[in-house]
């Protein structure tokens, strides 16, 4: 197992009390996610991706990524010397090691009112959202040099406090920067066009009703691993398509 913490609350990242001080929609919120990360690093928003997923449409991954808490995604890579034009048998992969972490469920934040009475919540009633979650990628060949001491090259963490009041959980992708300066990234283990990819193929197979062969390779891979085949996963390794 992959070792990380949930990392901070969303209220560490974002003022909840003044966002929640004037009322904002679900499209609103969700810009503002944007553009707070586009202007992390500097104005460049490296190191981070992000996105705002439809409450329903968590609740979906959520409910399978349970079931499913580890997978193998494929990143195409440029094979040394290859051809462009060679087909899709020719050409080269690297596998991350995607493990899913599951925590509390938060509650609603509301904005900071000190005369407001304490609200108590019925027994059992506590709140309405789903639990926050986290997805760690790693290289394959990291994981099996180093296992639980395998280094996250990318963590998405889905905030899921606005759930039940906006209809909307916010994630946040933070890639691991790097120590060494010969790195071919910059800064950072894994590009940004990696770590979206990483993000897209978790989507991909983990939003089921798109691709039966998706879910197949998925379940698969946990409940019948004798039959799981490399092959069939790289068939769909175009994770920009």
């Amino acid at each position: 197992m992959l070792t990380r913490g949930c990392g901070q609350p969303l209220s560490g990242i974002l003022n909840t009390d003044l966002l929640l001080s004037k009322p904002h929609t679900a499209e609103q919120i969700s810009a503002l996610w944007t553009a707070f990360h586009a202007s992390r690093s500097g104005g460049t928003g490296r190191g981070f991706i992000c996105a705002s997923v439809p409450s329903e449409t968590y609740n979906s991954l959520l409910s399978v990524a349970q079931r499913y808490p580890k997978f193998v995604i494929p990143i195409p890579r440029a094979a040394s010397g290859a051809d462009t034009n060679d087909d899709k048998s020719k050409a080269a992969y690297e596998f991350y090691i995607l493990q899913w972490d599951f925590y509390h469920a938060p509650p609603p934040p509301r904005a900071f009112d000190p005369f407001a009475p304490k609200e108590v919540l019925p027994e059992g009633d506590k709140h309405t959202n789903p639990r926050l979650a986290t997805a760690i990628f790693t290289p394959l060949l990291e994981y099996k040099l180093r296992q639980t001491f395998a280094t996250p090259y990318l963590v998405l963490t889905f905030y899921p406090e606005l759930a039940s009041s906006h209809g909307l959980v916010l994630m946040r992708g933070e890639i691991t920067p790097s120590a060494a300066t010969k790195s071919t990234t910059g800064d950072y283990l894994l590009s940004q066009h990696d770590a979206q990819l990483l993000a897209h193929g978790l989507q991909r197979f983990y939003l089921w009703g798109s691709s039966k062969e998706r879910e197949k390779l998925l379940s698969d891979f946990h409940e019948r691993p004798d039959v799981f085949k490399w092959e069939e996963l790289l068939k769909h390794a175009d994770l920009g398509a």
